[in-house]
């Protein structure tokens, strides 16, 4: 594999011990691991679908994705928003990580090949490791994390018009259980 990025920022995160990173640039935002809705007949990477603001996104489990134990939510899990393609046309993909941790400058000379060894996931999902103090981080191609066919099966997921009226109700729901909790230990 040779080299094939641009010297810029990028987000780093952590999914169970290992150190990932994606440029800034496709990373819209970041926000608390919340409430999932699971579409039937999705592949188990598919965790489930956010409303976010009114669209659909889903949000894959890149743990799962990559081969490694499904990720448990904690009080640090987030769901990364980031820009992905899909027919030249922009999609949102959320992805759930453990905890975010930070965003570094790689330039050239930061940026190794990735080896032929002891690499966990597929290396065409790599554009390279960077390195940062004496601990390398594997630097993702966001655009090749799905496969075409993948990106099918998530561009089939139901529209916002058919999504967010049970989103909105589950939500409503945890609230008022929440409240209901709130009141009852308060008595």
């Amino acid at each position: 594999m040779e080299k094939n990025f641009t010297p810029t920022q990028y987000f780093t995160f952590f999914i169970a011990t290992d150190e990932y990173a994606i440029e800034i640039l496709r990373v819209r935002e970041i926000i608390t691991y919340d409430f999932l809705t699971r579409v039937p007949k999705t592949p188990l990477w598919i965790k489930g679908v956010i409303n976010l603001r009114g669209r659909v996104v889903p949000v894959i489990d890149l743990a799962l994705k990559f081969g490694l134990a499904e990720s448990k939510p904690t009080k640090w899990t987030c769901i990364v928003i980031v820009e992905n393609y899909y027919e030249q046309e922009q999609t949102l993909l959320g992805i759930m990580v453990d905890y975010v941790n930070q965003v570094v400058d790689f330039s050239s000379d930061d940026i190794e090949n990735v080896p032929d060894f002891g690499v966990k996931i597929k290396l065409n999902y790599l554009l390279g490791m960077g390195k940062v103090g004496k601990k390398f981080v594997l630097i993702l191609d966001i655009v090749k994390i799905l496969s075409e066919e993948e990106l099918v099966i998530i561009n089939q997921l139901p529209d916002s018009k058919t999504f967010i009226e049970p989103v909105e109700e589950i939500q409503e729901n945890q609230e008022v259980e929440n409240q209901q909790e709130n009141n009852h230990n308060n008595n």
